[in-house]
């Protein structure tokens, strides 16, 4: 989940937009403006971390943008006012992670939900969501519930995202990446599933994605510096 500020200094505006969790592929475009001078700051937070920070529960984010003023007014204000006198990115993160670490909504932690995430993070996405309710003790309706209001989406949505981002790290990193070997290791039925299920999210398929991946390393490389 990403809170994404946009400072226009042409026009003396600041825009803050809150995107709920992503299952969909999209292409961002880069986009120039020699007309307007902006800047952009983000704070990407994993899914099941925003809670901690908003005012509202996170039903119905999924695939969304809001005005910041929906979920995060607070955090908009202490924020907003500060991204046209502070330019530099190092002192832009300083300021936020000082803020974030200050109002910290401890009360809004759920150790179901915590269990939850580690069992999908350890197990790579490959989880079955009736084990892993009764592994943690509680019943399938209450974990949806649970994930729906912490993060918008379902157990087995987000098992599957985690799933997809496992398999997508292997295909860019892993020296000699073998399709069957991963249909075994992430619990895909045959290699048609987890093919398909790439795609899904993907768009294109894995080779593809690798070649368009790696086309953009020195632009990202570059955007980093």
């Amino acid at each position: 989940m990403d809170i994404i500020f946009t400072v226009d200094y042409t026009n003396n505006q600041i825009h803050g937009k809150f995107c709920g969790i992503d299952n969909r592929s999209f292409v961002a475009q880069r986009i120039t403006n020699e007309e307007r001078m902006l800047s952009t700051f983000a704070i990407r937070f994993y899914p099941w971390s925003a809670i901690f920070f908003s005012e509202e529960s996170m039903c119905d984010t999924k695939n969304a943008f809001y005005d910041l003023d929906c979920h995060f007014s607070k955090l908009k204000s202490e924020i907003e006012p500060l991204l046209f006198d502070v330019t530099h990115m190092r002192d832009r993160i300083r300021l936020t992670e000082r803020y974030l670490l200050n109002h910290i909504h401890a009360s809004r932690n759920n150790t179901i939900l915590m269990d939850a995430i580690a069992q999908i993070l350890v197990k790579r996405g490959n989880v079955k969501i009736e084990c892993l309710a009764r592994d943690i003790h509680t019943s399938n309706r209450h974990l949806e519930r649970i994930f729906h209001e912490n993060i918008g989406i379902s157990p087995k949505q987000l098992s599957s995202l985690v799933r997809y981002q496992y398999v997508w790290n292997d295909v860019l990193f892993r020296p000699g990446f073998q399709v069957l070997d991963a249909v075994g290791q992430y619990g895909y039925t045959d290699q048609s599933y987890l093919l398909r299920d790439f795609k899904r999210f993907h768009t294109m398929n894995m080779a593809d994605a690798r070649r368009h991946a790696m086309q953009h390393v020195a632009f990202l490389q570059e955007e980093i510096r």
